[in-house]
């Protein structure tokens, strides 16, 4: 009878473990800091990510033709 109780209790924790703690780890993803610097373009004054813009002489622009201008 305790041996029936001790399975029934392992299984309940996995079945537990193995659909609500998927909520957890989505809802620490989402608490992540998201670092991504916005900076203007010189020429037009669109924001644009540092990570997407091309740099040229210490100024980030957002396509070629604002470089170019």
């Amino acid at each position: 009878m305790i041996f029936k109780v001790l399975v029934f209790g392992v299984v309940a924790y996995l079945v537990y473990k193995f659909f609500f703690n998927k909520k957890n780890k989505i809802g620490k993803d989402e608490n992540e800091k998201i670092e991504d610097v916005m900076t203007p373009c010189p020429t037009c004054g669109t924001y644009i990510s540092k990570d997407e813009a091309i740099l040229s002489n210490g100024k980030y622009f957002c396509s070629q033709k604002c470089l170019n201008k």
